[in-house]
């Protein structure tokens, strides 16, 4: 398979796609990668430069100036723990500095480097990861890396991560827990819980003094 670069995503829409056959898609300008990735078949890839609506976990934005970040998609067989799986596999392509930050960030010296946003159906999941290379936000961390260098490394890296066991990507991913051992706040939609993040569970949840959670918004204290 090639890349094939198109200047807006209305412009690939308007080929006929061949929905056996995975495509690798290098867009200019999109509204968001998740959108263009969601009706191409497995293995397919979406890369943009800019993203208009680029959005992460509970609808937050996600903007940068055009070819300040990594903005990719994967078209990725459904997978209970992908997410852990494609935080894993981003952090070991960033380098040995950044750490994780349970569900879906990735931290560089303590500060949000990226994330990571996985929409799934029955049939697929569109993992879709964003990453700080030559500007942040205020508070934020950036990489300084070359985006076609460390795409490269993202590629190779979520394609063996994504397929790993699910017990290999729960102990890396503790490996690499920025948020494992310490106090922390969890933001539910009815309440907030405050205790020592203790543990993952088998399934992915965060374990707060011996309660599961499966989701929420959590702070480091």
């Amino acid at each position: 398979m090639n890349w094939r670069t198109f200047p807006r995503a209305e412009h690939f829409a308007s080929l006929a796609i061949v929905e056996d056959k995975p495509h690798l898609v290098h867009l200019k300008s999109v509204p968001s990668t998740q959108d263009v990735a969601r009706d191409l078949p497995i293995g397919s890839i979406v890369l943009a430069d800019h993203q208009s609506a680029g959005r992460g976990r509970q609808d937050h934005r996600w903007e940068a100036p055009e070819g300040a970040a990594l903005l990719v998609s994967f078209v990725l067989p459904p997978s209970p723990l992908l997410s852990l799986a494609a935080g894993v596999a981003a952090a070991e392509a960033c380098g040995p500095r950044v750490r994780l930050k349970w569900p879906n960030d990735l931290l560089l010296e303590g500060k949000k480097l990226g994330g990571i946003l996985v929409e799934a159906t029955s049939a697929k999941a569109i993992c879709g990861i964003g990453i700080n290379l030559s500007w942040a936000p205020e508070g934020a961390a950036m990489l300084n890396q070359p985006r076609d260098e460390l795409f490269n490394k993202v590629r190779v890296s979520v394609a063996r991560w994504s397929a790993a066991p699910a017990d290999e990507v729960i102990s890396r991913w503790r490996e690499l827990s920025a948020s494992l051992g310490r106090r922390v706040r969890l933001t539910l939609p009815n309440q907030s819980i405050e205790g020592t993040a203790e543990d993952i569970s088998a399934r992915g949840e965060l374990i707060i003094d011996g309660v599961a959670y499966s989701a929420g918004s959590l702070t480091h204290l």
